[in-house]
C-alpha cells in the first residue's frame, strides 16, 4: 500500500477517534445570552455548563452578569452581552477552566502578548522606565477565573494608547495628534458622564453619538464627522487587533455638509496684493508665489527644505497631500524669485518667521497657523477682505487662470490632460470635481439663444 493510502487511512482513524472523543467528552457548552424575553425589569445575563472534573458531568457555571444591567435599552444590553459572550468564549477555546487556578495559563498569554507588542511596536516606557505591558494584569482564582479575566479587559486609556502606539510608525505628526486630541475629548466626556465605564468593553454606540453631539452642539457638522472618523479609525485599530469585538462606530451616520468655498481673487486684487507685499513682506510674497505658481498647498509649503531645492534641474520635491514624495519643477516665474541657497544648510527650512532658511522648531499645524495669520494682519486687514478669502485662494486663483489659457488653444480634454501634470492631481475625476468645486470653467455667452426661445 503506498505512503499516500497510509496516511489517508491513518488521518481517518485519528479524525473518528478525535470526534468520538469530542462528542463523549466535550467540555463546555456554548455560552448563550439569557434576555428575560425583552424584559428590562429582570436581569440579563450570560451562563454555560462545564463539566466538573469530579462527577464527570456538565455543571451550569454561575451566570455572568458584568455590567449589562446598568443599561436601559434592550440594545445597549444585548450588544455588552453579546462582547461578554464572545469574550467568554475565546476564553474557553484558549483553556481557560472555571473549576481550576488559571493564574499560569494567563501570564503566559501576557507574556506573549507584551513579546508581539515589543516587536511590532517597541517597547513603551512608563515614566519610571519599566515595559508598560499591553494590558492590565489580573490573577483568576479558582472560583471565578473567566468571569475575572473578562472584567480585567483593557480600560478605555489603556485601549486609545494601544491604538495610538500602533499608529505612530503609520501616520504624520500631524495626523498623530488629531487622533491625541480626539481621545482624549471621548475619554474625557467618557469620565464627565458615564463614570462607572471604565473598561472598553463598556463603551457603547449611545455614548459615543452623544459625545459626537456635544461636539456638533459646539462645532460645524463638518468638525463633527472629522471627530467621528478619527475616534473610529482608533477604533477599528483595536477591533483588528481583538481588544473590542466590533467597530461600532463606523455605524454611525455621517452628516451632510456644506463645502467649503475659497473665493478666487479678481485679476486687479491679485495683482494689488502682490504689488503691496514687494515692499511690505517679502517673506509672505514668495510663499504665496509658491502657492500661486507651484499650486502648492500652504502645508506643503511649509515642509520646504532647502535641499529639497534642485537649482540645477530646477525642480522641487516635497511630502505632498497623498503622502507620497512629489517632484514638480519651478517655473522661471517663480525660479528668478528664490534667494540664493548656496551655502544654506539643505536642512534648513526655506520659510520662516525672520528669514529665508533657517532653523524653525514649530509643528506643521502651528506654522500654517503663522502664517495664515500673518496673511490676515498683513493683507487681509489692509484690503478689507472677509472670510472667505484666505491663502489656499491662491491656488484656486491660478488654476482657474491656467485652465482658461489653456482652454484657449486646446479642447476641454487636452485642456485638462496638461493641467493635470502641472497641479498634480492623482486622477481626472478628482480634476474635474476640482474644477467644477470653484467654477474654473464658464460657458460663452448665451444671449443669442434666449433670444431664440
Amino acid at each position: 500500500m503506498s505512503n499516500f493510502n497510509k496516511s489517508l487511512i491513518f488521518d481517518n482513524q485519528n479524525a473518528y477517534v478525535f470526534a468520538y472523543d469530542l462528542s463523549m467528552k466535550k467540555k463546555y457548552s456554548n455560552p448563550k445570552i439569557y434576555d428575560a424575553n425583552g424584559d428590562l425589569s429582570k436581569r440579563w445575563y450570560v451562563y454555560f455548563s462545564y463539566r466538573n472534573p469530579e462527577t464527570g458531568k456538565l455543571k451550569r457555571i454561575t451566570p455572568f452578569y458584568g455590567d449589562a444591567n446598568k443599561y436601559k435599552t434592550k440594545s445597549d444590553r444585548m450588544f455588552v452581552l453579546a462582547v461578554y459572550k464572545h469574550k467568554i468564549q475565546e476564553l474557553l477555546r484558549r483553556g481557560y477552566d472555571p473549576f481550576e487556578d488559571n493564574t499560569e495559563l494567563f501570564q503566559k498569554e501576557q507574556d506573549k502578548a507584551i513579546g508581539v507588542a515589543k516587536k511590532s511596536t517597541g517597547v513603551s516606557k512608563t515614566s519610571t522606565g519599566a515595559d508598560k505591558e499591553p494590558t492590565t494584569v489580573c490573577k483568576s482564582s479558582k472560583s471565578d477565573g473567566i468571569s475575572s479575566t473578562i472584567v480585567n479587559t483593557k480600560t478605555i486609556s489603556e485601549a486609545f494608547e494601544f491604538a495610538l502606539n500602533l499608529k505612530k510608525k503609520l501616520v504624520n505628526e500631524r495626523t498623530l495628534q488629531a487622533y491625541k486630541s480626539r481621545s482624549n475629548s471621548l475619554q474625557e466626556f467618557i469620565k464627565a458622564n458615564y463614570p462607572d465605564v471604565i473598561s472598553i468593553s463598556q463603551l457603547t454606540k449611545s455614548m459615543v453619538v452623544h459625545f459626537l453631539n456635544g461636539v456638533l452642539d459646539k462645532n460645524s457638522p463638518r468638525t463633527r464627522n472629522n471627530v467621528r472618523l478619527e475616534i473610529s479609525t482608533l477604533m477599528q485599530v483595536l477591533e483588528e487587533n481583538e481588544i473590542i469585538t466590533y467597530n461600532f462606530v463606523k455605524n454611525i451616520p455621517v452628516l451632510k455638509t456644506a463645502p467649503e468655498r475659497h473665493k478666487t481673487y479678481s485679476q486687479q486684487l491679485d495683482s494689488n496684493i502682490f504689488n503691496y507685499l514687494e515692499k511690505k513682506d517679502p517673506i509672505l510674497l514668495l510663499y504665496i508665489k509658491f502657492i500661486s505658481y507651484n499650486f502648492m498647498r500652504p502645508i506643503e509649503v511649509n515642509r520646504i527644505k532647502v535641499g529639497d531645492i534642485n537649482l540645477q534641474e530646477q525642480t522641487i520635491s516635497f511630502k505632498a497631500k497623498n503622502k507620497f514624495l512629489k517632484t514638480k519643477i519651478i517655473p522661471d516665474i517663480l525660479f528668478k524669485d528664490i534667494p540664493d541657497l548656496s551655502n544654506i544648510d539643505p536642512e534648513a527650512f526655506l520659510f520662516t518667521p525672520e528669514k529665508f532658511g533657517g532653523k524653525w522648531e514649530a509643528s506643521e499645524n502651528n506654522k500654517r497657523d503663522y502664517f495664515s495669520k500673518r496673511f490676515k494682519k498683513v493683507v487681509k486687514d489692509h484690503f478689507n477682505l472677509d472670510k472667505n478669502y484666505g491663502l489656499y485662494s491662491f491656488r484656486h486663483t491660478y488654476i482657474t487662470k491656467l485652465y482658461r489659457e489653456l482652454r484657449k488653444i486646446s479642447s476641454p480634454n487636452e485642456a485638462k490632460s496638461r493641467l493635470m501634470l502641472i497641479t498634480g492631481h492623482s486622477t481626472m475625476t478628482a480634476l474635474e470635481k476640482y474644477l467644477r468645486d470653484i467654477d474654473a470653467e464658464l460657458p460663452e455667452d448665451y444671449s443669442e439663444l434666449l433670444k431664440t426661445i
